[in-house]
């Protein structure tokens, strides 16, 4: 029991990527697909956990995009704190039955972000919106979906002791 306790969080984590359940868009390493008239507003969201000392936007708020045709966006990144800190983008993308249909092909959220003090970086995020999402009409009404970023520390990341007591006094 307790092995199927450490494993069930890898195994639903990636549950969620291969069928786009609960919000998570799928992942694919080349976009092969037909490039369709439907027209979708992507809209991008970007939060940042208050453990975290960092600033994080999209450098757009929105981009229109064609099903099938690939989308690159930016977002940017900058630690405040004069510590090196390192984070990881959890990510979801809302109305939750489009999910499925939204698909990164590249991602910074991928991998972790070690962040020196006062560093900024640009991060991109390469997706397409699948043309499969024409093919059913009870996803007409689909015109925007939100590709939303939440920024937490991870292990290796966390607060040093000296900015975690600033931030709570």
């Amino acid at each position: 029991m307790l092995g199927l306790g450490f494993a069930s969080d890898p195994l639903y984590d990636t549950f969620c990527k291969v069928t786009g359940y609960g919000g998570t868009p799928k992942i694919a390493d080349d976009n092969l697909s037909e490039i369709i008239d439907r027209t979708v507003t992507v809209e991008f969201d970007s939060n940042v956990s208050d453990e975290l000392p960092w600033k994080f936007r999209p450098d757009q708020r929105r981009m229109d995009v064609k099903l099938g045709q690939s989308g690159l966006a930016y977002y940017t990144v900058e630690n405040t704190s004069d510590e090196v800190v390192t984070g990881v983008a959890n990510f979801n993308v809302m109305p939750i039955k489009a999910a499925p249909f939204f698909i990164k092909t590249d991602c910074f959220c991928f991998e972790e972000q070690t962040i020196r003090p006062g560093e900024k970086l640009n991060l991109p995020v390469i997706f397409f919106v699948d043309p499969q999402l024409d093919e059913d009409s009870r996803l007409d009404e689909i015109k925007s979906m939100t590709l939303s970023y939440t920024f937490f520390p991870t292990e290796a990341g966390t607060m040093p002791a000296k900015i975690t007591a600033s931030a709570t006094n």
